[in-house]
């Protein structure tokens, strides 16, 4: 299970609620001004996951504005992005004198070093709104100046295309937080960062601005990108991974050579991770191995045995039974 740390106001009496909910705010990440009509009685909850370098904000509140100011900046500036999905209700975000709305689904980039104001608001009769929120160092995201300027305070959808991939890695982050172990979480840091490189390049259009090095790193991650959305593909191969993205195998090869790791040694790794992680999964303890196993590209039940055997040292059944002990332990 990842480390996970929650706040809710409902702990303490309804008149110190608002209070709370700002002092547990600003300590925080970066804090903020904070206004509503609620103060007197302020249900709201917040959760929060480490992974890596990456914090994970969950938090649903009633209406409520943010005002971060450049004496907050000042006091207190982790240098981080801050991205934003709205999951349910609406925000209008105004920064540099620039009002935009943001609906379901919608995400939106901001910067700690620069102040901005933001309302948040439930919509359709909900009382509470509903987010998710990620948090990351700028020196994990190398983009130009004029780049950055382009993201900041910029609708992006969240339902379909690169958008809606990392919409949904981070709210499946938290719907599976129980199944993962502690060390994961780095790696899942590791693959949300990659996810929003990727996406902002998208949106960029990188290519054409970003320096060679930089290049070569959005082509890497957008290869690793096409690797993850195919492997239930047991015809996924180093081969049809660089024919897919017009390069030669041996420039692939090149590319993969800070991961320690082959292209196809790599895949493989993927596959048994995703296989690993629905082997612990009890939803899924009826799903036979050898389907699990097929779901995730390898047709060849014997052949999945071997290779996840030689890496976690016990079968895929002996994995799942202990797997199964310590859920009932728990």
């Amino acid at each position: 299970m990842l480390t996970e740390k929650g706040f809710c106001t409902r702990d303490v009496a309804p008149e110190d609620r608002f209070d709370y909910w700002r002092e547990v705010l600003s300590e925080n990440d970066a804090p903020a001004e904070i206004l509503s009509g609620r103060a007197a009685d302020f249900p709201a909850s917040l959760r929060i996951l480490q992974l890596g370098a990456v914090r994970l904000w969950r938090a649903e509140h009633p209406r409520m504005t943010l005002r971060r100011t450049r004496k907050l900046i000042r006091r207190s500036d982790p240098e981080m992005f801050h991205l934003s999905l709205v999951l349910r209700g609406s925000r209008t975000l105004t920064l540099h004198g620039r009002e935009v709305h943001y609906g379901a689904h919608d995400m939106t980039l901001l910067d700690t070093s620069r102040p901005y104001l933001m309302e948040a608001r439930a919509e359709d009769g909900r009382e509470r709104v509903l987010s998710t929120d990620a948090f990351i160092p700028r020196h994990l995201l190398p983009l130009p100046a004029t780049g950055i300027s382009r993201l900041l305070n910029r609708r992006i959808p969240g339902r379909d295309g690169l958008g809606g991939i990392l919409a949904t890695f981070l709210t499946r982050i938290w719907d599976d937080a129980g199944s993962y172990h502690p060390t994961d979480g780095p790696r899942l840091g590791t693959v949300a960062t990659d996810l929003l490189f990727a996406l902002f390049a998208h949106v960029l259009d990188a290519e054409r601005t970003l320096e060679p090095e930089t290049q070569r790193r959005n082509l890497t991650l957008r290869i690793k990108t096409f690797i993850h959305q195919h492997l239930s593909d047991p015809g996924l191969t180093p081969r049809t991974v660089a024919a897919a993205h017009h390069i030669s195998r041996s420039y692939l090869h090149r590319l993969f050579q800070e991961e320690q790791l082959t292209v196809a040694g790599w895949i493989r790794h993927q596959r048994l991770e995703r296989a690993r992680h629905d082997l612990a999964d009890a939803s899924l303890c009826h799903t036979p191995v050898y389907a699990v196993a097929a779901r995730w590209g390898f047709p060849r039940a014997s052949d999945f045995t071997r290779v996840f055997t030689s890496a976690y040292g016990m079968s895929p059944t002996a994995y799942r039974n202990e797997a199964r002990l310590l859920n009932i332990s728990v």
